[in-house]
C-alpha cells in the first residue's frame, strides 16, 4: 500500500511509485473522477485543459462555440 499525508495547507506530495505509474512530468494536469462508493480515482490528463468552458458542458453546443468564437 502507497500512502501520503495531507499537509496543514491541504497539500500532499504524490508518492514516486504513483508518479512513475502515470508517467507524470512537472506541469502536468490531474483528473480526479469521485466513484458513488467514496473512492477517488487520480489519471493524467490526456491534454491540457486550458478551455474555461470544459467544466460547463451545458455550454458545449455548436450554437455556443460560434456564438463565443471571436470572443
Amino acid at each position: 500500500m502507497i500512502t501520503s499525508r495531507l499537509s496543514s495547507k491541504s497539500q500532499t506530495t504524490i508518492p514516486q511509485p504513483v508518479r512513475n505509474a502515470l508517467k507524470l512530468r512537472e506541469g502536468d494536469e490531474l483528473v480526479y473522477t469521485f466513484e458513488p462508493d467514496g473512492r477517488v480515482l487520480i489519471s493524467r490528463a490526456s491534454q491540457p485543459v486550458d478551455d474555461p468552458f470544459a467544466t460547463f458542458d451545458e455550454w458545449d453546443s455548436d450554437a455556443d462555440r460560434k456564438a463565443y468564437a471571436d470572443l
